[in-house]
């Protein structure tokens, strides 16, 4: 792979636009063929984004817990068709909410069970918090009692998730949720350990993942990347009011989006992937379990539900995006490719075909991921 020569001007160019500083690495057949930090850690201060920068990756935290707990599926801990009440009581018996053609909402049973696969696609009927279905409005209602309660375990934000009805029958749709974090609680169960410390001990610490952890030590806690909200070009607003979760305190472990992490912890996790499952003689996981994570799961019932327009060309495996078509997609990358993103615009990039994995980090709101990420990928393939 040529010098990727394009990226360091991409990367400037994000930064003048949008968020006060921006990293990205690239490996490719082991190799790091590109890695820079562009902009500040913080504006005020004038911090530079060095190698040592943490940040709130956000949902790039389920790509973590969906490897985790393919793992324990690995070990025969669990069957990916099994009913999730075998493991987690309290989704027996699930209820969902339904809307007549006059808008009047009912709770009826749902026509089957979630299974565990339903958990890791995202068709399980959970969704987040907001105003755009019933089920929405009440676990923003749960969220908040919760919070309001004080801090809370998985398994706790679990059996309060479950009193919820769902959005849909298990298997019908695919809608962007809470699924992930669930998959925490199944992790607690079938593992015996919390979902940190199964975390810690499978994952980071095989990995040399030091820096990478869902509460932030007293003493790494300058490191943090500050947080930005974007008004206008050239005009930044920290965001002081997400960091709750990270503190000592709380005991709430999201595998949805909790994970603090830097580039190169994320991307030793990433090259691990495109390499099939080992990383300097450590094997996690095997490479036929990441076929299975990178390979289109969805059903033709639940296809049109997966309508994001910046996800044109791609299918969704057990907790990544996976590229299947990239003519569809207007991309030069492979089928098979793989990822996901956070919610302050990071982004990661898995090919096992190439070799290839590239994380890209930032912390801004929005995260303009719709520019950001397509571009990277352009040129990071472009130099192959």
């Amino acid at each position: 792979m040529k010098s990727i020569q394009h990226l360091k001007p991409l990367l400037n160019s994000f930064v003048e636009k949008a968020p006060a500083g921006c990293a990205c690495a690239v490996y490719h057949q082991n190799e790091r063929v590109f890695e820079d930090y562009v902009g500040y850690a913080d504006l005020e201060t004038k911090k530079p984004i060095t190698p040592d920068t943490i940040y709130r990756i956000y949902s790039m935290s389920k790509v973590v817990t969906c490897v985790a707990a393919l793992m324990l599926f690995e070990r025969g801990l669990f069957l990916l068709e099994d009913p999730l009440e075998e493991y987690l009581p309290e989704f027996k018996n699930p209820q969902v909410y339904r809307e007549s053609l006059n808008e009047e909402i009912s709770i009826t049973p749902a026509a089957n069970s979630i299974r565990v696969k339903d958990l890791f696609t995202m068709t399980s009927g959970l969704t987040y918090e907001g105003e755009g279905s019933e089920t929405e409005r009440q676990v923003k209602k749960m969220m908040r009692t919760l919070h309001r309660e004080g801090t809370f375990s998985v398994r706790t934000f679990s059996k309060e998730l479950a009193k919820v009805p769902l959005a849909f029958d298990p298997g019908t749709e695919w809608r962007y949720g809470l699924s992930h974090d669930v998959l925490g609680a199944l992790i607690e169960e079938v593992s015996g350990k919390s979902f940190g410390q199964f975390l810690q001990e499978e994952i980071f610490q095989p990995l040399s993942m030091d820096d990478t952890f869902f509460k932030i030590p007293d003493d790494k806690k300058e490191r943090l990347c500050s947080l930005y909200d974007w008004k206008e070009t050239g005009i930044l607003e920290k965001n002081i009011k997400m960091d709750k979760e990270y503190q000592p305190g709380s005991m709430f472990e999201s595998g949805g989006g909790g994970l603090l992490s830097t580039l190169n912890d994320y991307s030793r996790f990433a090259r691990m992937l495109a390499n099939g499952g080992t990383l300097d003689g450590e094997r996690i996981i095997g490479r036929k379990t990441i076929d299975l994570l990178s390979m289109n799961q969805l059903q033709q019932e639940q296809v049109p539900t997966f309508n994001w327009e910046h996800l044109k060309g791609y299918g969704y495996g057990l907790g990544v995006r996976v590229m299947t078509n990239p003519a569809l997609a207007g991309s030069n990358s492979s089928v098979g490719e793989f990822g996901w993103s956070g919610l302050a615009g990071t982004w990661v990039m898995v090919d096992p075909k190439e070799q290839l994995s590239a994380v890209y980090m930032q912390q801004l709101f929005p995260h303009f991921e719709t520019y950001t990420q397509p571009r990277l990928r352009s040129v990071i393939y472009g130099a192959l």
